[in-house]
């Protein structure tokens, strides 16, 4: 978790005192983000638009644009950062994964949650969901949510 802030907190503190683009630099408009959810290089798999915008030192950088329930995930050695852009939704996180399936190595995905904790997510929350903890973001009914995701391996 100590990983987790300190590459959170530094990374923006060690570019602003470079110039040019160093290895590692990123940087994304309001704009860039509102279109990467939903824009040309996104992937769709039932009510979810998922961009990869980078990826660098075992840290990858997503925009997702959700339109409907998704299913519960689980990263065993990934933590997620997300930070809302638009929509509203509820983070159910915690809890036992209903009927898990493993998806890839140290990932699992699931049908929802059973006795998880709820927090709504409304733009400019932001949440950080440790490795090992089952979680599924669900927008309101008939809405969406656009968020960025930091993922950083642990």
């Amino acid at each position: 978790m100590k990983a987790i802030w300190a590459a959170l907190l530094l990374t923006p503190v060690l570019a602003l005192g470079q110039s040019g683009n160093p290895g590692g630099f990123h940087f994304w408009t309001k704009a860039d983000l509102e279109k990467a959810g939903t824009g040309p290089g996104a992937k769709s798999t039932g009510h979810l638009m998922l961009n990869q915008l980078g990826a660098e030192n075992g840290e990858r950088f997503l925009m997702a644009h959700r339109d409907g329930p998704g299913e519960a995930e689980y990263h065993a050695t990934e933590a997620d950062i997300m930070f809302v852009e638009a929509g509203h939704a509820v983070l159910t996180y915690g809890g036992t994964m209903v009927n898990p399936r493993d998806t890839a190595a140290n990932e699992k995905r699931a049908s929802g949650i059973k006795g998880g904790k709820q927090k709504p997510l409304a733009p400019g929350d932001v949440v950080t969901v440790p490795p090992g903890v089952p979680h599924q973001v669900t927008p309101r009914a008939g809405g969406s949510i656009d968020y960025f995701v930091l993922k950083v391996k642990e």
